[in-house]
């Protein structure tokens, strides 16, 4: 660990432009980056945090393939919306690039060349799987089949998505190609790999000796069981048509491997950051005082902790990381968040249908971070923690100290008199909280330091609800001067507190208490006139509101539709029976007919007892649907009715003949009837 660094360099996994951003993303990556890096900015540190879309790989071209436009508008179309959600929900780079930029393409090309000319690549021609029919070599996403490792028939070929295993697509069991659905074959075509057997070593004295105590267990976890299960060269380049040209000799039609220049992205972005603000990139990249943090999620462990460092390393002239928090996976409503099922909470929808409250997803998402295992985001958890936690705590101290302060005193800040020791005790553990805070954030624990936030509410809540202000006015004018000072203090301390979590709602009490610039935590921790006597603050203002449930269920009705068109879209039909002859068929006698009663079976939860017209007679069907529909709602129901079934006798009742049914999306019974008016009972279907 780096000890006192001289600057940071942050930054945070390179979203695909192949879609939104989900709260997935968020909780995963780009709210605990944000924390960290607003966090220390406010400790007056030199901090670059660096982002940019990943604009190459097979996940936009096949997004292109599947809306049939070019890979250029999918990039841009996405860029776009990516950029502004972050923009609007506080995400502060400082700088946020994409890779399809000149400067990256010319920084990627420039490190590849340079590890090409030094010898640390392996030119070899190897199999690969060939899809004939498109004409193509299949990269990786372009092949599901079966993972050899958990049996999931519909894994990729760099991943399979239910057991987190990085795979090769060579290693799939029964594989097709995404775009024929053809078998693929092998062909031979050249590659050039990074030998990453050649830094086990290296590797192993870095991570599993230099970084045991301070690493997160699930990521020392996930890199100790790739370098213990020995590692093997890795291709750097790719049969595409989509990403930056390899810059060799030999290499014509060939481009990067995504994993290869996404990472280099970092470097470039902060190259265009320099440009831009007249710096010097190098030392945030190459001064051993800076500390790199890299944030992602589990998937890209692997990429950040193995194959980036062995290639920063092999180029000789780079820091490595410091650290690589990675969070586990965010789960929603009980289910894997999935962007191509659209099972996901998109950040740019939920800044339309809930306006000016980032505050509470960023509350929500922190307070649920999935830190040290996968956590599951419900709506229900989401309002909980908004009503009870944000409004009834924070909010509610904020609003009781503002609208006393301007109803005793205009409000100005009162003069306090002589201190109680409740009033010294409150104010020394008011002074405790940025370096306890401050210890939690430091070692990427954000859920806890958001929870020590919030535990100042809870003292400033618990200091007036003991010293009851609205109550000593009546008799102690001078007491009630003091109380006001302390609770505006802790009120003025949550201003600066919260700004990494809650920038939006810091930025607003600032405001209600006319602080014109942050307070400097040492100063929290030193002082306790954090907000002078005889300050004009502003009208109260509520910081959160409420959120209703009508509000929720709209987001959970929102979630069955997708569930409900999924699970459409996925239905596949039952296999056809054994071939029949039309003789048999003819056999069948099959009338329209109307339902005239119905009531339940007694004793038995599935059955309704049914009086049908068939055209022919009125009969008595007995049928297994009373878990589906109530008696009163199918009175009249025109049906399709088997009227020549042979009797049967059901606890006591003879059913006369059959009801056809079938099953909806959702699993549901339904009707098999007529949908034209005028067709008479008793008219027969054939």
């Amino acid at each position: 660990m780096i000890q006192n660094p001289k600057r940071y360099t942050i930054t945070a996994a390179l979203p695909y432009t192949n879609g939104p951003i989900h709260i997935g993303h968020l909780a995963g990556v780009y709210m605990p980056s944000d924390i960290y890096s607003r966090y220390l900015r406010l400790q007056g540190r030199d901090v670059l945090f660096v982002c940019g879309s990943d604009e190459h790989g097979v996940a936009i071209s096949m997004k292109a393939k599947k809306e049939g436009i070019t890979p250029q508008e999918v990039i841009d179309k996405y860029d776009g919306i990516i950029r502004k959600s972050f923009s609007d929900f506080g995400i502060s780079f400082d700088n946020y690039s994409r890779t399809s930029a000149k400067i990256h393409h010319d920084t990627a090309s420039e490190f590849f060349r340079k590890l090409y000319e030094q010898g640390d690549f392996i030119e070899e021609v190897t199999e690969q799987l060939y899809d004939a029919k498109a004409d193509q070599f299949l990269a990786d996403r372009f092949v599901v089949g079966t993972c050899p490792k958990c049996g999931n028939e519909e894994a990729y070929g760099d991943q399979c998505e239910k057991c987190g295993s990085t795979l090769n697509a060579t290693d799939l069991i029964n594989p097709k190609s995404t775009i024929t659905g053809e078998t693929p074959i092998m062909k031979s075509t050249k590659h050039w790999f990074l030998p990453l057997d050649r830094y086990e070593d290296f590797l192993k004295e870095w991570i599993l000796v230099g970084h045991k105590n301070d690493w997160k267990p699930n990521v020392y976890g996930q890199v100790k069981s790739w370098i213990d299960g020995g590692l093997e060269p890795r291709a750097v380049t790719r049969d595409l048509d989509w990403g930056i040209d390899v810059p060799v000799d030999g290499a014509e039609g060939k481009k990067l491997y995504v994993w290869f220049d996404a990472p280099i992205g970092y470097i470039s972005s902060t190259k265009e950051w320099a440009l831009r603000e007249g710096k010097d990139w190098e030392p945030y990249w190459k001064d051993p005082e800076t500390k790199l943090v890299h944030f992602i999620g589990k998937d890209n462990i692997v990429f950040h902790c193995i194959i980036f460092p062995a290639m920063l390393k092999a180029e000789g002239s780079y820091i490595l990381p410091d650290n690589v928090p990675a969070n586990e996976f965010l789960n929603l409503e009980g289910n894997k968040l999935s962007t191509s099922k659209n099972w996901a909470v998109w950040l740019h929808e939920y800044l339309e249908e809930f306006p000016n409250q980032q505050d509470v997803l960023r509350y929500a998402l922190t307070s649920n971070a999935p830190e040290t295992k996968d956590n599951d985001f419900t709506w229900k958890d989401f309002q909980a923690r908004n009503n009870n936690e944000l409004v009834a705590i924070f909010g509610n101290f904020i609003n009781r100290v503002v609208v006393l302060t301007n109803k005793y005193y205009e409000g100005i800040v009162p003069s306090p008199n002589t201190f109680s020791g409740v009033d010294e005790a409150t104010l020394n553990e008011l002074k405790a909280y940025p370096a306890v805070i401050s210890s939690s954030i430091e070692r990427y624990r954000f859920r806890e330091a958001l929870s020590e936030l919030m535990n100042v509410a809870r003292l400033g809540n618990k200091y007036l609800a003991d010293e009851e202000p609205w109550k000593m006015v009546k008799t102690d004018l001078g007491r009630v001067q003091t109380q006001m000072y302390v609770a505006l203090q802790i009120a003025a301390a949550l201003s600066s507190l919260c700004e990494p979590f809650l920038p939006f709602t810091a930025k607003k009490l600032s405001r209600i208490l006319k602080i014109e610039s942050p307070l400097n935590w040492s100063t929290i921790s030193e002082t306790s006139d954090l907000i002078p006597a005889g300050q004009q603050i502003g009208e109260a203002e509520l910081l959160f509101t409420k959120i209703e449930d009508e509000e929720i269920q709209k987001q959970i009705d929102k979630l069955e539709a997708t569930k409900t068109a999924n699970t459409a879209e996925n239905k596949k039909a039952e296999p056809e029976k054994e071939a029949i002859q039309f003789e048999d068929f003819a056999k069948m006698d099959i009338r329209v007919g109307t339902i005239l009663e119905a009531e339940k079976m007694p004793k038995a939860n599935k059955l309704l007892i049914l009086k049908v017209d068939t055209g022919i007679d009125v009969r008595t069907i007995v049928s297994g649907i009373a878990e589906s529909f109530k008696p009163e709602d199918i009175v009249g129901k025109r049906v399709t009715v088997l009227v020549n079934l042979a009797p049967r006798n059901l606890r006591g009742v003879e059913s006369q003949g059959m009801i056809l049914m079938t099953t909806n999306a959702e699993g549901k019974l339904v009707f098999v009837n007529p949908d034209t008016d005028g067709v008479a009972n008793g008219e027969t279907i054939n």
